[in-house]
């Protein structure tokens, strides 16, 4: 049975030996339909590292024959298989600018498109690659709208809008935490401009009720802590963002908040304009006998 075992073991080790050895007879090959048939083969049976290997030698020496065409596009399939999505991308589209007539040039721009769809990052990162998948994937459905690749596009499309979305309302909140700072006005101002524009960009959004709620509650704090030039306006805002959020979800669970939120509003707009009055009252007081003074000591000057 050892025995066995052992025959097997060295077997397999032969065969291996023997596979690694053509493998580099091949490499050194200046043959290039032996070169050309060998990549084919390898891309076939899913060697595709060896695959590219060959490919690179042989692809410069046949550019512009018949047999270039297939070999590109195994090429840039051979990438996308190992993962290489950037590369595969690359590769597919420079398929697509030289073949565009060829049978294979509609499965090319979608595996373009597919291929920046793969390599695009979860909504915490950079969205760049994102944007550039997007644009591919609008440019292939652009060009075929009657693929069978269709639907399989627009639902790639529909899953990054959802990831630019959360991206979106995550920069959002985060403006919202920076509010706790020292200084918050900047902050209390990024947000209103943060929240109203995610309103804009994503109408549809499962975050605009939270949202809409934030922005009445960041605009009341924002009033609050205003210099008095700038106070009672944007105290009234917040009446303006209360009725708009109350028209738009009439049922929601936010609504007790608002009217509280309304109430602090209004008691510490009514507070605002008191102080501003007896200001008022005392500046015009002082301003009226700072002139009787004056008046006062003209008459006794004569």
């Amino acid at each position: 049975m050892k025995k066995s075992s052992l025959h097997i073991i060295l077997l397999v080790f032969l065969i291996a030996v023997s596979s690694c050895s053509g493998f580099y007879k091949l490499e050194k090959s200046t043959n290039w339909e032996e070169l050309y048939e060998a990549a084919n083969k390898y891309y076939n049976e899913g060697e595709f590292s060896k695959a590219i290997i060959l490919y690179d030698k042989v692809l410069p020496v046949i550019r512009g024959s018949e047999k270039a065409e297939l070999a590109d596009f195994n090429y840039a399939y051979s990438h996308f298989k190992l993962k290489r999505y950037i590369e595969s991308a690359g590769y597919f589209n420079t398929f697509y600018q030289t073949y565009n007539r060829s049978p294979m040039a509609e499965e090319a721009l979608f595996m373009n498109a597919y291929s920046l769809y793969l390599d695009a990052p979860d909504y915490n990162l950079d969205q760049k690659s994102s944007h550039d998948a997007v644009n591919a994937i609008q440019i292939f459905l652009n060009r075929f709208p009657e693929s069978d690749s269709y639907e399989r596009a627009t639902a790639m499309i529909e899953d990054l809008q959802v990831r630019f979305e959360e991206k979106a309302y995550q920069e959002a909140m985060l403006y919202l935490r920076l509010t706790d700072g020292l200084y918050p006005g900047d902050f209390y101002r990024a947000c209103i401009i943060n929240f109203q524009n995610f309103a804009k960009n994503y109408p549809d959004s499962k975050h605009n009720e939270e949202l809409g709620y934030k922005l009445v509650e960041v605009s009341l704090a924002y009033g609050e802590r205003s210099v008095p030039d700038k106070k009672e306006e944007r105290l009234k805002d917040v009446s303006k963002y209360a009725s708009q959020f109350k028209r738009k979800y009439p049922e929601s669970k936010y609504l007790g908040s608002i009217e509280e939120i309304l109430k602090k509003s209004q008691a510490e707009t009514l507070a605002f304009q008191k102080l501003k009055k007896d200001y008022e009252d005392e500046l015009a007081k002082a301003k009226a006998e700072e002139e009787a003074a004056k008046s006062e000591n003209l008459s006794k000057d004569k």
